[in-house]
């Protein structure tokens, strides 16, 4: 631990550059996948809004428990199937995954496409089953 503080103190312009790196790195990929809202602040946009909430998780984790009323395209179909958001292109899209973290790649892709309203669920559908809000199961 030593030899570590006295490595930072004796590069501290190194070590200064690498955090800002980190920083804006982080600051850019956060700001290009849009927004992060919670599931609370997901549910009142789309409900002011008239907005969707879209499934990005495979058929077997959608059809076991999803969000009331939600659009299904798992991620590895969303660029084939992007043609069936064109009716909310100007509505809000709430992504939703099983954690929070593919949302941010389907962001990505949606906003390139010209979808300005795309934002991620934080925590995906594990923080929706926490807060235990309603889900429906397909049969």
């Amino acid at each position: 631990m030593a030899l570590f503080l006295e490595f930072l103190l004796q590069q501290w312009i190194l070590a200064a550059a690498l955090l800002v790196a980190i920083g804006m790195l982080l600051f850019h990929e956060t700001r290009k996948a849009g927004p992060a809202l919670s599931p609370q602040q997901a549910i009142n946009l789309v409900n002011a809004e008239n907005g969707i909430f879209l499934d990005l998780r495979d058929g077997g984790d959608f059809k076991q428990s999803h969000i009331v009323d939600a659009m299904h395209i798992p991620m590895g179909k969303l660029a084939s199937r992007k043609s069936e958001l064109e009716a909310y292109r100007d509505r809000p899209i709430i992504l939703v995954c099983k954690m929070g973290q593919q949302a941010g790649a389907a962001a990505k892709q949606l906003r390139a496409d010209g979808f300005d309203q795309v934002y991620k669920m934080a925590g995906g559908m594990l923080e929706w089953g926490n807060l235990q809000l309603p889900t429906v199961a397909k049969k």
